[in-house]
């Protein structure tokens, strides 16, 4: 089983039987309407998962995560990214249904030059979006969503994983970021994984790990070139006016930039602006824990701080919380249903809308 669960732990968690479970495994016995929505808000998916031979799950994209992977997550992640596919799948509900204009954007790799891939696959990115070539993008969260990707940060145990990319059978392209790593990081991340969105669209999952993998290396050297180049093109890097680096340039420069001292030596390299001396050196330096703040945290303090770090450590983004109400304040679902669609109780549904500047019910 996915989770790897026992037939016990099930039965602890549900309030169902085990003999009853067992039966519905057997197809001894079937499951009644409420079983049915038991079983469903366990497993975070579509009641019709359970009822229909439609392909409404992404069962089978897992199915291959796990196999291919298969020491590389606990019982603990695995509902994490089932859970993460859940919000994937109601985000796509709800855009559809409340934004359903999105900026589609096709790219063909030519040759067999995958770096090369990924520098043309970045710079087609940075167009279709109108950046000039000066420009460093604010939020690549928004870019990306705006072709229709589903972008979601949640922390998973295993901190070897940066993200992971699954090709969802209705949602489409479904990328989840570890938000165990720094907010800089978390930002190239989301980048490397649309690489693998916009690139590798013959690939059901692609995983990301923070250290060095032999496993598909070229994919994931492509990745990085198309992260590298949409979030620091070459013209951003050579318009730095600096030629003597100091440890202090180096983080003042990544502070603003917004990327780690790492990713800027290896782009001023790239662009043949400085020496492996200077590499050495900017590498060695680090922006400060305190300086690295998430946006979505900015201005709060103490218990607020707190909690909203622990609802974004769960996929609960502004973007994404704001979209639950709109779908409230539409008639499109009720607030019971959006309180399930944040994976919190009806009670918190106030709490957590005041939490995020939000409205909770139609006036």
């Amino acid at each position: 089983m996915q989770l790897q669960l026992s037939v016990a732990e099930i039965a602890e968690a549900t309030g169902l039987t085990i003999s009853r479970l067992e039966g519905f495994e057997a197809a001894s016995m079937q499951p009644n309407g409420d079983d049915i929505l038991v079983l469903a808000d366990f497993f975070a998916c579509d009641y019709r998962f359970f009822i229909s031979n439609e392909r409404l799950a992404a069962f089978e994209q897992t199915d291959s995560l796990y196999r291919m992977h298969s020491g590389e997550f606990s019982k603990e992640d695995r509902r994490s990214i089932l859970e993460f596919i859940f919000l994937c799948e109601c985000e796509d509900q709800l855009e559809r249904e409340l934004r359903p204009r999105r900026e589609p954007f096709e790219f063909t790799p030519r040759g067999s030059f995958y770096k090369r891939h990924g520098e043309d696959a970045a710079q087609a990115l940075r167009a279709h979006f109108n950046y000039a070539p000066n420009v460093v993008p604010n939020d690549v969260y928004a870019d990306f969503r705006k072709l229709g990707f589903h972008v979601f940060r949640r922390r998973l145990a295993n901190s070897n994983i940066s993200g992971l990319t699954i090709r969802h059978p209705f949602a489409g392209t479904c990328i989840l970021v570890n938000y165990v790593e720094d907010v800089y990081r978390q930002r190239f991340t989301a980048s490397h994984e649309a690489g693998h969105g916009i690139i590798d669209r013959d690939q059901d999952v692609v995983v990301s790990f923070a250290s060095e993998s032999t496993r598909n290396r070229n994919v994931e050297v492509r990745a990085n070139t198309f992260a590298s180049r949409y979030i620091l093109p070459p013209s951003v890097i050579k318009s730095i006016p600096v030629t003597n680096w100091s440890g202090q340039e180096a983080v003042r420069w990544a502070t603003r930039l917004k990327v780690s001292t790492s990713a800027l030596a290896i782009s001023l390299k790239e662009a043949g602006c400085i020496d492996d001396g200077s590499v050495s050196l900017i590498r060695k330096s680090r922006v400060p824990d305190d300086q690295k703040v998430d946006p979505e945290l900015n201005g709060l303090q103490g218990k607020s701080l707190q909690r909203k770090r622990y609802l974004l450590e769960r996929g609960l983004s502004t973007f994404y919380v704001e979209l639950c109400l709109e779908g409230v304040h539409a008639g499109i679902i009720s607030a019971g249903r959006a309180a399930e669609m944040m994976l919190i109780n009806d009670f918190e549904l106030g709490e957590i809308a005041s939490l995020f500047g939000l409205r909770a019910q139609s006036e």
